[in-house]
């Protein structure tokens, strides 16, 4: 008999290959640098900058810290890695001995910078624009002498509202960056989008787009269907079904009960898996029959660590050691997170760091 115990992470590198080379033709009069952060949304930094430096010729890459940089270093030897969060006295020896390019976002780290400089290397200047997170403001750059602008590589920005497309603020923004970089920086690249304002133009471009999101699958253009493909698969197997009679109740707190004769289905999935806890009573998970034929069910009560019940009353011939599945092409991280109230980014980080899961890479 056929058991598992663990849930599974499947991540299809074909189709991550498929997402860049797609946002790379939509973006062809741009540099395209790959965002791998938070250990490449939780999916294997070093798979994934290892598969787009052999396969898809990827020299440019985006890591959030120092010690992101120095992981993905041996498997990118000679591409550039920009360390979005900068540099610090935590993090100098990671530049230092992996040659990582900082991006300084106020006038403390630039100072830092310029009494610990790395030879051969030329930091980028993030300029703020109206998101007001990191970034050095107009007065700041005002303040810079020839000398310390001299000292950069790149100017780089970040979009507050790409996502929408009509949205004022994009505008707003496009134009504070040229107007800044024009004034200040302007005979270097810039780079002001990353995966949302791919989609908004040549303009929002610039000279380097920062690809992330969706390269592995997400939706980060919701105003049109998404051109992505899906690269992240969750599933699940069922440990046990049972009939459950009328009258009773389901999952902690007792918050559903049965007002006719449900079958359902314990499958070894929970929140410590990484699925937001919020799925509890409104989740959808679906099972495919021998034939392929797909069938939805419902998660009832609530979520718990390791597991889920779902209401597979209407699923045909369901057996113990069946698979549920949670993600897929059919359902997608962003359908799983309009379910839970909120994005499909955070499900993608937590599922995708989770231990607990059998890993396989589709090539």
């Amino acid at each position: 008999m056929h058991i598992l115990t663990r849930p599974i992470l499947e991540i299809n590198l074909k189709h991550l290959l498929e997402n860049f080379h797609q946002l790379e033709k939509l973006a062809e009069h741009s540099i395209p640098a790959a965002v791998v952060k938070d250990d490449a949304y939780g999916l294997d930094a070093k798979v994934i900058a290892k598969t787009l430096y052999e396969k898809a010729n990827c020299r440019n890459f985006f890591v959030a810290h120092g010690i992101e940089g120095e992981r993905i270093r041996p498997f990118v030897p000679e591409a550039n890695i920009y360390v979005l969060q900068g540099i610090g006295e935590d993090s100098i020896e990671h530049f230092i001995k992996n040659k990582l390019i900082p991006v300084i976002s106020t006038p403390q780290m630039f100072a830092y910078w310029k009494q610990n400089r790395i030879e051969g290397i030329k930091p980028v200047i993030h300029i703020e624009t109206g998101l007001n997170r990191l970034g050095f403001r107009e007065t700041e750059l005002e303040a810079l002498s020839d000398d310390d602008r001299a000292e950069f590589s790149v100017v780089m920005s970040h979009l507050a509202c790409g996502d929408e497309k009509d949205h004022f603020m994009n505008k707003h923004q496009l134009d504070n960056f040229i107007r800044l970089k024009n004034k200040y920086f302007p005979n270097l690249p810039g780079s002001l989008s990353a995966s949302d304002g791919v989609f908004l133009g040549r303009d929002f471009q610039q000279d380097i787009v920062r690809l992330g999101a969706a390269m592995y699958g997400i939706n980060t253009a919701p105003y049109r269907e998404n051109q992505m493909k899906n690269v992240a698969y969750i599933k699940a197997p069922v440990l046990q079904v049972e009939d459950l009679p009328v009258g009773e109740f389901v999952g902690y707190s007792a918050t559903y009960r049965a007002n006719s004769p449900r079958k359902i289905a314990i499958v070894s999935i929970g929140y410590g898996d990484g699925l937001p806890r919020s799925l509890s009573n409104v989740g959808k998970v679906f099972f495919k029959s021998s034939d392929g034929k797909l069938f939805e069910a419902r998660i009832i009560g609530r979520m718990s660590m390791d597991n889920v019940i779902c209401d597979v009353t209407n699923v045909e011939n369901l057996q113990v050691g069946d698979l549920a599945y949670f993600v897929d092409d059919f359902y997608t991280l962003d359908d799983m997170g309009r379910d839970a109230g909120t994005i499909s980014y955070e499900i993608l980080s937590r599922v995708g760091k989770n231990t607990r899961y059998i890993r396989k890479y589709i090539d």
